[in-house]
């Protein structure tokens, strides 16, 4: 029960990484309220975890600065506080080399996956500073350190993350505020399962082909990661352990980008 009596806000929580992390979250201790666009698939979230009234659900779209203050608002509402604010969701808008990514793929790239960061960041804050305590972690990606052909909006916004993570941890230390990234390498989630084939279209291979000499291929291990294994690290840096983290972008890669 590493996270008792603390209240987290979850984006991007009905499926993948993200509801690896508030189901995670809820087997520690914590109260969760997460968010994701569709009502019926977080309704049917809810009842799949059936952890209660310790988890809440609310729709909404994180490239909205709005639905992103409604979840945080929602989540003092219901819970008196917040104590963490998880970032996690994004996703890659059109795989396409540069020459040929439309100016409207890049602007949601960046929309979807860096300034709903920031959104996030910023309302989790308007509730931590005064308390001077929080957790902020932010999910980026391995393509935050690194640069693959065909995912170049991802990339770049994923590096955004990481620097608004260093940056952001920088201003709030000295107020007992720790952030940082998770940055996982490929995981067969159900979202990237559905995505994965046009991403390795747009490289030129098939999608096992994509998962073996891209991604497999380049790993220490010869394996790739799991959602329970960033679940475990997001519970951790949650955690009183992650009072000493922060400004870090913490692989989860099998050591893809050992940095």
């Amino acid at each position: 029960m590493r996270l008792e009596g603390r209240v987290a806000a979850v984006t991007g929580g009905s499926r993948s990484i993200g509801r690896g992390i508030v189901e995670a979250f809820v087997r520690e201790g914590a109260k969760v309220c997460f968010n994701g666009r569709s009502e019926e698939k977080g309704q049917q979230a809810l009842r799949e975890m059936g952890a209660g009234d310790r988890v809440a659900f609310v729709a909404g779209d994180v490239r909205s600065a709005a639905d992103i203050q409604r979840l945080v608002q929602a989540t003092v509402e219901k819970f008196g506080r917040l104590d963490i604010m998880v970032n996690n969701a994004g996703g890659i808008t059109e795989p396409a080399p540069v020459a040929a990514l439309s100016d409207e793929a890049w602007a949601n790239d960046v929309q979807w996956n860096l300034t709903s960061v920031f959104y996030g960041t910023k309302h989790a804050l308007a509730h931590m500073l005064p308390q001077k305590s929080g957790r902020i972690i932010n999910i980026s990606s391995v393509e935050g350190k690194m640069g693959v052909p065909g995912m170049a909006g991802y990339a770049a916004a994923k590096h955004g993350v990481n620097g608004l993570t260093k940056a952001t941890a920088g201003e709030v230390g000295r107020e007992g505020i720790t952030v940082n990234a998770i940055c996982p390498g490929l995981i067969l989630t159900d979202a990237v399962n559905e995505g994965g084939p046009q991403t390795a279209e747009a490289m030129g291979m098939t999608f096992d082909q994509m998962v073996d000499s891209v991604f497999k291929a380049k790993t220490m291990t010869g394996e790739l990661n799991t959602v329970e294994q960033v679940a475990e690290l997001a519970v951790l840096l949650a955690s009183d352990v992650g009072a000493g983290f922060t400004g870090a972008q913490l692989s989860v890669d099998s050591g893809i980008a050992p940095y």
